[in-house]
């Protein structure tokens, strides 16, 4: 069996260790023959083709990013996508695909497998919001890197007595903002799944100095106030249609000094929450991940997503992830809310 690789969407700690499992079981295993569609979907399209041995695969383990290179890409936004990533495979003389990526991307692996592409889907998004799977590698990674900077603001705050509001990831759900807020002692959380009452942010930050510590703030990219709409920089759209966030967090610091009339300043984390070097359980999980993948294609058991259910990798349909996006619960927010203020 002759498989491609892709890595689509944004990057993330842990795709290379995806890529290194799978090549080297498919190849040592059962003798399959790997290649690499560059850039993700723009690859296919494109017919950006690249070999895979386990020689290309040496060493990467710890790297960040991915060394088959990502994109955005969504073939349905271009002519003839499908046909053209048809002929791409024919060409290499592909027989299944192995497609590693979040929402978007598995969005149109399981329309392609609808329209008889044989592939096999593995889940990774810092966000963690990909249904039918515990844990996406990349997750841990971000939240380790979120909570150290807050470990390191909250020196900073309280030298100087100020607000300081930390904005991170999260664009429909919260959980990283939830893990590295409850893992940084951050002081409010805010979360796209609870919009927030900006009197009641300002009246944990008030509650916070008149015990003479300085207030962390910890939001989603994609947490809004009850009276308002979603804050943005601009409105423009990638080709799955999504705004590029980013802004929540000036809106907030500005909001809250005008009210408290105390100091706050802004830390916007953005990218280097998915950059670097994937953890430990990052590495272990998106390993994981591969070696069931290539099982997966071995089996000829096409249209499916490797998961994570508790300690066990399992097989999903991709139909099934598509239904929802994993959110978080209310109760388990709810958890948490006596260390506001």
């Amino acid at each position: 069996m002759k498989v491609a690789v892709l890595t689509g969407g944004g990057d993330c700690p842990g795709l290379n260790a995806v890529i290194r499992s799978a090549v080297r079981k498919g190849v040592q295993e059962y003798g399959f023959d790997f290649v690499g569609l560059r850039d993700g979907w723009l690859g296919a399209l494109q017919d950006i083709v690249v070999p895979l041995d386990i020689s290309s695969v040496r060493g990467i383990l710890p790297r960040g990013g991915t060394i088959l290179g990502s994109s955005r890409t969504n073939p349905f936004k271009h002519e003839d996508g499908v046909r053209r990533i048809k002929d791409t495979l024919a060409k290499h003389q592909v027989d299944a695909l192995i497609v590693i990526g979040g929402e978007d991307t598995l969005g149109v692996a399981t329309e392609l497998s609808a329209q008889g592409v044989g592939l096999v889907g593995v889940p990774k998004t810092i966000d963690n919001d990909v249904s039918g799977t515990d844990y996406t590698f990349g997750f841990d990674t971000a939240v380790g890197i979120a909570t150290e900077a807050i470990d390191r603001l909250h020196t900073t705050a309280e030298s100087h007595m100020r607000t300081l509001v930390v904005e991170v990831m999260g664009r429909h759900s919260g959980w990283i903002a939830l893990h590295a807020g409850v893992a940084g002692g951050a002081n409010v959380i805010l979360i796209p799944e609870r919009p927030f009452d900006i009197d009641q942010v300002c009246a944990w930050v008030e509650n916070r100095f008149r015990t003479n510590y300085a207030p962390i703030v910890v939001a989603a990219e994609g947490a809004v106030p009850k009276e308002g709409q979603m804050v943005l920089k601009d409105q423009s759209l990638d080709e799955f249609g999504h705004v590029r966030l980013s802004g929540i967090g000036e809106w907030l610091a500005q909001e809250i000094e005008e009210r408290t009339g105390k100091d706050a300043r802004t830390t916007v984390l953005g990218h280097i929450q998915r950059g670097g070097t994937p953890s430990a359980f990052d590495r272990w999980l998106a390993t994981r991940f591969g070696l069931h993948a290539v099982d997966a294609l071995k089996d000829g058991d096409f249209g499916t997503m490797t998961a994570l259910r508790g300690t066990r990798i399992v097989r999903v349909p991709l139909t099934e992830t598509r239904t929802t996006t994993k959110v978080v619960d209310p109760s388990l927010y709810d958890e948490f809310e006596v260390f506001f203020g």
